[in-house]
């Protein structure tokens, strides 16, 4: 009896030391559900089945995000042109790349990029983060972060750093050798999907905190949402764009809308470096159009437009106002007004000194402080 229990125990054992690998090896090759931080009324953000989410990704992403050795010359991080602070876009009217070269045009936020169906102002094919991402660091026109034809330092980064090490093993379990410039591309991307926003007072108060948001931003809401003005035409939904998905889309928007800003010949011509979809297309209907982005922070990511030529938002408010931009003299003159090619949605309007001011509070509105020093996303370098 004894030589049975004690043959038995050793079969119990051996079957739970194989039951205990075969678990482990179930969750080394099977990535958990990842919890997103959002609000029970927001969608979870679409997720390629090819680079799954989990929390050693994320991290991962966030310190290549800021680590400026994944820059050509070692100047300049993802971060560079995303600053926090600023609802991640860099201040400036156009973009510079690590070697000094200006960019037609100027960094976009990424916050809530999770939810934009396209990505960059104007190519309607860049719908994966971890696509986008592969043009600023070894794209050469124009150069932006210039690791091209170094590609294979960050392999050798990724294994010569044990933080790095340890995290790409934890990120990929998968992976043999999971050291690969995809791998760091796929991490960054995973990264900047968990950079979203919905603590603005505008949040707080479609949440039912009626205090949220003063009177002025009030009487702004109303005045933005209505016929009138026109502004949630290409600026609606959750996320204030018209170009949004979501993991439960089933129907693709993308939009892309020609404002008015120039009209250089008359015939609707924009500056020959930013003709906008025109470049993609080739077709003269598609001259000067421009997606919409995102108005969520928008007080904070100044200057404005996809050449940063707009300083403020009052000005901004001055162009949609009357129609289109005026530019009276200078190589760009011309009347965006009667450009053949402008959005229907960009007629015109008349506000009151009051109305502009309420506008302009709501707009305000859409700031989400605790966004702009969220640790979640900070340079973790700093720590």
């Amino acid at each position: 009896t004894e030589r049975i229990l004690s043959a038995m125990k050793k079969l119990l054992l051996v079957v739970g030391t194989l039951a205990l690998i075969s678990v482990t090896a179930w969750l080394i090759t099977r990535e958990l559900p990842y919890e997103w931080d959002l609000p029970p009324d927001v969608p979870a953000p679409a997720v390629p089945a090819d680079n799954p989410m989990n929390a050693a990704k994320v991290e991962l992403g966030r310190w290549l995000f800021y680590d400026k050795r994944l820059s050509g010359n070692e100047t300049m991080a993802c971060a560079s042109c995303h600053i926090q602070a600023l609802a991640f876009t860099d201040g400036r009217p156009r973009s510079v790349g690590s070697t000094g070269e200006i960019h037609p045009r100027s960094s976009m936020s990424l916050v809530n990029v999770a939810y934009a169906s396209r990505l960059t102002w104007a190519n309607p094919l860049l719908d994966r983060l971890e696509d986008q991402a592969l043009t600023p660091l070894l794209g050469d026109n124009p150069v932006e972060m210039g690791l091209g034809g170094s590609e294979d330092r960050v392999a050798r980064l990724l294994r010569s750093e044990e933080r790095y090490s340890r995290l790409v093993a934890e990120a990929f379990p998968a992976d043999a050798d999971p050291h690969s410039l995809l791998n760091a591309v796929r991490a960054i991307a995973a990264f900047v999907r968990t950079i979203t926003s919905y603590d603005s007072a505008y949040d707080r108060y479609m949440a039912g905190d009626t205090s949220a948001m003063s009177a002025a931003a009030e009487r702004g809401m109303a005045l933005f949402f209505s016929e009138r003005l026109e502004c949630f035409h290409c600026h609606g939904g959750f996320n204030f764009t018209d170009s949004t998905t979501h993991a439960n889309t089933t129907v693709d928007r993308a939009a892309f809308h020609n404002t008015g800003l120039f009209n250089i010949d008359g015939n609707g011509a924009y500056p020959s470096d930013n003709t906008g979809l025109y470049d993609m297309t080739g077709e003269r209907r598609d001259m000067g159009r421009f997606k919409a982005p995102s108005l969520r922070n928008i007080a904070v990511t100044a200057p404005y437009m996809h050449d940063g030529s707009v300083a403020t938002l009052d000005e901004a408010i001055d162009n949609y106002a009357r129609g289109g931009r005026l530019l009276d003299e200078g190589p760009y003159a011309g009347d965006g007004k009667l450009s053949p090619f402008k959005s229907e949605f960009v007629g015109g309007f008349e506000l009151s000194a009051e109305e502009r001011a309420d506008l302009v509070a709501f707009l305000e509105s859409l700031t989400d402080q605790s966004l702009l020093t969220d640790e979640r996303f900070a340079d973790p370098f700093l720590d």
